[in-house]
């Protein structure tokens, strides 16, 4: 029986992306058995390698061969030859970044990875590099328009509505008809890694979830009607919650989901939670997507400070959701 075949991607070359990757593979970590491949650019690998004091046993990866032994192997990625910016984001650190996203992402969609891990990128590197996509999820949303943002830790879940954008827009996608629709493409993805599904708590959106249409009327207009809507359809959906609170529901509870309506509103309480062992999933899409939870770490680069911990996790519920 052959493994999962598992793309990871270095991340930003100026931010910690290389160091947690180099410190998975090379430290005395108990991996899950799968073929990984690192989609990457031999030159930074072995730079790395000499700050870290370690060494990879890296093969050449040849899609087409299957095995039943885990193995490590790379993907080479041409990405420019000089212009990198350590500890800082920069143009040729977004190029090389996306660079080795968009070769694993080509690979995932001719089925030759049933996953890919991304290790951090730079929003600002990729705008530096004039690429108009804002990081992983938005250019991913290019392809599979459904693509969902979300949050799995061993205590906490949550599916966000809408991610990288301003508040002003984000409150624009709380509308009936896109809640109905975001509802039933979460609970489709979750079906196909949970056959029993999740119980999803939506969030409210004004204070107290509106009290009743006396702190704002997005809850009465547009949230309750969905909601009311998906339950029709079969979900098992409830809310809006005050988000004071729904949280706290959630909390521990393995077969619950979060639903929340703009990215800080899940996003600051998931990280007080799991900011160490917390993974990013993209849902929706034909193969698995998973990346820490955190980012470039721009400020630590060189001091051989960064923890591999969140990367691990990712890659642990990659092979998992890879397997199921």
């Amino acid at each position: 029986m052959s493994l999962p075949r598992i793309g990871i991607t270095l991340g930003d070359p100026g931010g910690i992306g290389p160091e947690i990757v180099l410190k998975t593979f090379s430290g005395r970590y108990t991996l899950p058995r799968a073929s990984y491949v690192i989609f990457g650019s031999p030159r930074l690998i072995r730079q790395e390698e000499k700050n870290l004091g370690v060494s990879l046993s890296l093969r050449p990866w040849h899609p087409g061969l299957e095995s039943a032994e885990s193995s490590l192997s790379l993907r080479e990625v041409e990405v420019p030859s000089r212009g990198y910016v350590r500890g800082a984001p920069g143009a040729a650190n977004g190029l090389a970044s996306f660079r080795f996203f968009e070769a694993a992402l080509a690979e995932a969609k001719r089925g030759h990875l049933q996953a890919i891990i991304t290790a951090p990128i730079s929003k600002k590197s990729w705008d530096l590099a004039g690429l108009r996509w804002r990081g992983h999820t938005d250019y991913l949303s290019h392809f599979y328009p459904d693509a969902i943002m979300a949050f799995w830790s061993r205590k906490l879940k949550v599916a966000l509505l809408s991610h990288h954008l301003s508040l002003r827009d984000a409150l624009k996608k709380v509308r009936r008809k896109n809640l109905l629709r975001f509802f039933l493409i979460l609970h489709q993805s979750l079906e196909k890694i949970r056959p029993a599904g999740l119980e999803l708590l939506v969030a409210g959106l004004n204070p107290h979830a509106g009290e009743d249409g006396l702190l704002g009327r997005e809850e009465v207009d547009e949230i309750i009607p969905a909601i009311q809507d998906a339950q029709k359809l079969g979900l098992s959906i409830s809310g809006p919650l005050a988000a004071d609170v729904v949280f706290r529901k959630a909390l521990g509870e393995e077969n619950k989901m979060v639903i929340a309506l703009y990215h800080d509103q899940g996003l600051i309480p998931f990280k007080l939670e799991a900011h160490q062992t917390g993974v990013n999933v993209s849902l929706g899409l034909p193969f698995v997507r998973t990346s820490p939870d955190h980012g470039t770490a721009f400020d630590i680069v060189g001091q051989k400070a960064a923890s591999p911990r969140s990367f691990i996790e990712a890659l642990k519920l990659a092979v998992a959701l890879s397997e199921d």
